[in-house]
């Protein structure tokens, strides 16, 4: 029964991703598509997880610390990039 509803959780989230996809694309400005990115990139961690919950393999979880990781330092650099123009300072 658990795993049913795990999986009607990544489902969902999987969709609310899709909407972030959405606005990523429409976005007009920078800063909002950056913003965008960032959530679809929170979201999909957290199906990740999920994941490993629902098949029992732990090592999903590694793969998801590893995608977090990813995900904040390319948020941090392109937000840099915006504010500065430039990611060498």
């Amino acid at each position: 029964m658990i795993n049913y509803v795990v999986i009607g959780c990544a489902i969902f989230l999987v969709i609310l991703s899709l909407v972030g996809l959405y606005r990523a694309y429409i976005g007009p400005r920078a800063a909002d598509r950056v913003v965008a990115i960032n959530m679809i990139s929170t979201k999909i961690t957290t199906v990740i997880v999920l994941i490993a919950l629902a098949s029992k393999q732990s090592s999903y979880v590694n793969v998801a610390l590893v995608y977090a990781m990813i995900g904040f330092v390319t948020t941090i650099g392109v937000a840099k990039y915006l504010m500065k123009g430039r990611l060498d300072q």
